[in-house]
């Protein structure tokens, strides 16, 4: 007896949907979310608009949905830097240098989707993400220094906490001078020199060593 394969029900997809959020994520940063409209989404998405309401939903909800996508990636490439095996003020340049990097991406509107584009939107979820995800990354900064201060790279008076915000406000005065159209070679520059701010003078650093 022959079987039949039973039909798929619907069309299948001409796009792949991962592919259709980053273009999502590309045209915010772009455009910002106020000059972005559905059409923008529909044409740069490569998605129809049926399908784009009924896979990704309105503007808002493509927006947040982006913007978990974009804090999940980057946060990871900032955390595996800052958590590599390595001094923790080569582990502060890394961070800053991925911050750099990522506000500076080759084909992608300079500054960043979190710090840039998401603080303008007048949206009480989105703020609330927003600041959940500086307070986070701030927690790594201040973890990471406290295992400088375990590892003896700094002393035990060393203010983590406090560091760990001015840690934040360098990365976050870095993306925002890489909108205002400072090459990345300028500012790849400026975070060579960036831990040295925040961390005691090396040779202190070295008598505790010693």
């Amino acid at each position: 007896m022959v079987q039949i394969a039973p039909r798929s029900r619907g069309r299948p997809r001409s796009f792949n949907e991962e592919q259709a959020l980053d273009n999502a994520i590309q045209i915010f940063r772009s455009k910002g979310y106020d000059g972005v409209t559905i059409d923008d989404l529909v044409a740069g998405m490569g998605v129809g608009r049926p399908s784009l309401y009924s896979i990704f939903g309105d503007k808002r909800t493509i927006f947040l949905r982006g913007l978990r996508a974009y804090a999940e990636k980057y946060g990871a490439l900032a955390a595996k830097a800052l958590f590599s095996p390595q001094t923790l003020h080569a582990s502060l340049t890394g961070f800053l240098r991925n911050a750099v990097e990522n506000a500076t991406e080759e084909g992608s509107a300079p500054g960043c989707l979190l710090g840039c584009v998401a603080p303008l939107v007048n949206d009480a979820e989105v703020r609330q993400f927003v600041q959940d995800v500086a307070a986070a990354a701030t927690a790594q900064v201040e973890r990471r220094f406290r295992d400088g201060i375990s590892a003896g790279e700094v002393p035990s008076d060393f203010p983590a906490s406090a560091r760990a915000s001015q840690v934040m406000d360098i990365a976050r005065g870095l993306t925002m001078r890489a909108q205002m159209g400072a090459p990345r070679k300028t500012l790849l520059r400026d975070v060579d020199n960036a831990a040295d701010l925040i961390l005691p003078p090396r040779r202190e650093t070295a008598a505790l060593e010693s």
